[in-house]
C-alpha cells in the first residue's frame, strides 16, 4: 500500500517543490504525493517536481489535507496570516487539526522568527525532514499510536 503524503506550500511554491522532489526520489511511486497550494504557482511547481495529484486554495487544503499520513511543508503553514497572507487562519486550523503526522520545516519569515536554525541550509532542512517520514514508514504505520488513543 502506498503511503501518503501530503505536501503544502504558498508563494513560489519552492521549499515544496524541494520536498516533492527528494519524496519522488527515495521513495519512487511506493507514495502518493498530494501537492496542496495555497496559490496556482505552488501547486503547479510541486507537480512539475512530482507530485500525483495536486489542488489550490483555502478550501482545497481544507478538505484535502486529511488524506496525508505526513503533512510536510514550512512552519508558516501552521501560523495564521503567514505566506504574506496567503495562510488563512482556517488553513492553519486545517493543518494543526489533521489527522496526519506534521513534519515541519523550520523557515523564518518577516514577522515572526525561528531561534536556533541559523546557518542551517534550506536543503539540508528539506533532507531532514524527508528521512524523517522515510524513519516513520520503515517504523510501521504512524498513525497506529494516534488511533490506540482514540
Amino acid at each position: 500500500m502506498k503511503t501518503a503524503i501530503v505536501v503544502v506550500d504558498g508563494l513560489g511554491g519552492g521549499l515544496g517543490a524541494q520536498i516533492v522532489s527528494l519524496l519522488r526520489e527515495k521513495m519512487g511511486k511506493e507514495a502518493e504525493i498530494l501537492a496542496l497550494g495555497t496559490n496556482s504557482s505552488a501547486t503547479e511547481r510541486m507537480l512539475k517536481s512530482g507530485a500525483d495529484r495536486g489542488a489550490t486554495g483555502e478550501n482545497a487544503i481544507r478538505v484535502s489535507i486529511g488524506f496525508g499520513e505526513f503533512i510536510l511543508g514550512p512552519i508558516g503553514i501552521a501560523v495564521p496570516n503567514s505566506m504574506l497572507g496567503e495562510v488563512s487562519p482556517a488553513v492553519a486550523v486545517a493543518v494543526t487539526e489533521a489527522r496526519g503526522e506534521r513534519i515541519l520545516i523550520p523557515v523564518s519569515q518577516s514577522h515572526f522568527h525561528l531561534v536556533g536554525m541559523e546557518g542551517r541550509p534550506v536543503g539540508r532542512l528539506v533532507e531532514d525532514a524527508v528521512n524523517r517520514v522515510l524513519e516513520r514508514v520503515g517504523a510501521g504505520n504512524p498513525l497506529a499510536e494516534y488511533d490506540a488513543g482514540r
